[in-house]
């Protein structure tokens, strides 16, 4: 076992060490990443699994919250551990502590689901066994870079959202994870709409606001492909996401697709910075967090700062 320089997190001589762990999660049976008071949650789930190897409450903090029913492939998240603590997860034994607590932990939270979901109405497999164990996995946990967050370190988010606009693509073993629409929907007039609306922009009428919370945010990627199968996959990709904004602006694109909107009508809901009856969020199920991009190590916390401040339209 090799014990490396550890890297101090940003939280100034505390002595502790962060650690960055990738994740990937099945959200159906979850009702979303953040602890909810009587739900049971990803978030809930893995700082159940964290404080029982760890013995104290650990605290996560993620790149991107996911809604009820939402996804994750590479989902980041980071929390911190004295060095006792992370180099006494190997036990002795010849394992990497990251290697270790990506073992453990997927144990200890396989058994947390398996009691949390019993008696629920959970999917089930052919065996009959509970589908929400192994629904959450740790790819893997590392130490950090110094001064970094999984949040406010992060460049940018991307998530995917599949649809299948034709009932002979609709496979019924990708149900879970795909949108089955009523209705042919062109591929030109979506994208044409959507790329109107990428730079950094008000999202206001495309999301939740939350008191206090800006709505700016700079959309990098929002694009449709079909592909071979005929099944359409939406890339959404910006520097953060206001509360179902994806939701909302895939949603506001079906629209545009169906032929109940013009293209120009995702800009007029743009500038009007107004959410209202018209905003459609489509359904959570078929979207997936994909990917989170983050700068070199010595931009860490340059990039976490800046982030931290409040945004402005030029």
């Amino acid at each position: 076992m090799t014990t490396p320089e550890p890297a101090v997190p940003h939280a100034g001589d505390s002595g502790l060490l962060r650690v960055k762990m990738r994740v990937a999660y099945d959200g159906g049976p979850f009702s979303g990443w953040a602890i909810q008071p009587g739900r049971i949650t990803v978030q809930g789930v893995l700082e159940e699994g964290l404080a029982t190897l760890i013995r104290r409450p650990v605290r996560a903090t993620v790149a991107g919250r996911t809604d009820a029913g939402v996804h994750a492939r590479g989902q980041v998240v980071h929390f911190d551990l004295s060095p006792d603590e992370w180099y006494g997860l190997s036990r002795g034994k010849d394992l990497e502590p990251g290697e270790a607590l990506q073992r453990r932990l997927r144990g200890v939270m396989n058994k947390i689901l398996h009691i949390g979901f019993s008696g629920a109405a959970v999917r089930t497999d052919r065996h009959g066994a509970n589908s929400s164990v192994n629904a959450i996995q740790v790819h893997d946990a590392v130490l950090a870079p110094e001064g970094f967050d999984a949040r406010f370190s992060a460049l940018w988010r991307r998530y995917s959202y599949r649809i299948a606009d034709d009932a002979g693509s609709w496979d019924p073993l990708t149900r879970h994870l795909t949108l089955w629409h009523k209705g042919a929907l062109g591929v030109d007039g979506m994208n044409e709409a959507a790329k109107a609306l990428l730079g950094l922009q008000d999202f206001k009428a495309f999301c939740k606001p939350r008191e206090g919370r800006t709505t700016i945010r700079e959309l990098q990627r929002f694009e449709f492909v079909r592909n071979d199968d005929g099944v359409i996959v939406a890339t959404v990709q910006a520097d953060a996401f206001c509360h179902n904004m994806v939701r909302c602006l895939v949603g506001a694109a079906l629209l545009v697709g169906s032929g109940d909107r013009s293209a120009e009508w995702l800009t007029e809901r743009l500038l009007a910075r107004k959410r209202d009856a018209q905003a459609k969020m489509s359904p959570a199920h078929p979207l997936v967090f994909e990917e989170v991009g983050y700068p070199g190590e010595q931009e860490m916390l340059s990039r976490a700062e800046s982030t931290r401040a409040r945004r402005f339209l030029p």
